[in-house]
């Protein structure tokens, strides 16, 4: 697309904000704009676009399925244009690190630890780039990545770092309108969130015996944005407690049942090419942070492949 042809960049920036933020509210107090700027900006970007991106109720705002699929574009657009800026504003001898990673871990597990992971290496920059559908890493691209996937599916696995368990989370507010106690079996009567087409939930049912198949009417890309809507009453998601345990902590989250099955791992990538010593570094440093904060999870793999 010739550049002429882009859409506003200030009603991307409204829309990747309101989305991310699950309302105009928040986005506006983000983006130091006030809250019918945010909408004007997200409607025009739907004329623009010709098609609805975002469904507005008293809760907030969620994507529909289209909006899902260009949220996720224009996320990585933005941090890409944003890592670069960085890194041309900064010296030219400056050491980066560049890590792909799936977006929920990178923003609810990676991303607070940044500044004292920081101070164990100060002269080490590190770019994190969410990124929910790679399967492996291109060295121009990233040094390594930190990817959730099962066996055999994703290329390039260096370490396998840990398979949590998987449960099904919701708000306590939303927990307390369900005739309880609940089962398995009745999770799939009610308001599923879905991260994709229904295949992870399908996956969880059969791990817990249970033969069922559930489909999504929203595909919403991020476990992130799934247990961002969950937290604010949307209905159930699944969960690890890698991504949640503050959230079950605060108790802002709480678990629906007790079943809980192991599924995907969380896995290190890295390109063909031999690792960086300041990747090596963050990899060991990554898998004792994961194995002291989650003593419990299953770890796969303790030994670094050559």
């Amino acid at each position: 697309m010739a550049i002429d042809r882009l859409p506003p960049l200030n009603a991307i920036r409204a829309f990747e904000a309101a989305a991310r933020l699950g309302s105009y509210v928040a986005a506006s107090e983000a983006l130091h704009v006030t809250q019918p700027a945010i909408g004007r900006h997200v409607k025009n970007l739907e004329g623009w676009l010709g098609v609805r991106l975002l469904e507005r109720s008293p809760r907030g705002v969620t994507l529909t399925l289209p909006g899902a699929h260009y949220y996720q574009a224009v996320s990585q657009a933005l941090q890409i244009v944003a890592d670069a800026s960085a890194r041309l504003a900064g010296q030219d001898n400056q050491r980066w690190l560049r890590i792909l990673c799936v977006p929920a871990f990178a923003s609810r597990w990676l991303t607070p630890r940044i500044d004292s992971l920081r101070k164990l290496r100060p002269d080490l920059k590190i770019a994190i780039e969410p990124n929910a559908s790679f399967t492996a890493v291109d060295a121009r691209q990233a040094d390594l990545g930190i990817a959730y996937g099962l066996p055999g599916e994703l290329s390039g696995v260096r370490e396998v770092l840990l398979r949590p368990a998987v449960f099904a989370v919701c708000s306590p507010g939303f927990l307390a309108q369900l005739p309880g106690p609940l089962t398995v079996a009745d999770l799939p009567a009610n308001k599923l969130i879905h991260v994709d087409d229904g295949t992870w939930w399908n996956s969880w049912f059969a791990a817990n015996g249970l033969r069922v198949r559930v489909k999504s009417d929203a595909s919403h890309m991020s476990n992130d944005i799934v247990l961002n809507l969950a937290e604010r009453g949307h209905g159930i998601a699944l969960a690890t407690e890698v991504l949640v345990k503050r959230e079950l902590e605060q108790g802002t989250l709480v678990r629906c049942l007790d079943q809980a099955v192991p599924l995907e791992s969380y896995q290190v990538l890295t390109p063909p090419q031999a690792p960086s010593e300041d990747a090596l570094w963050f990899i060991n440093w990554l898998q004792s942070s994961l194995r002291v904060a989650f003593p419990q999870a299953r770890v796969e793999s303790a030994r670094v492949l050559p």
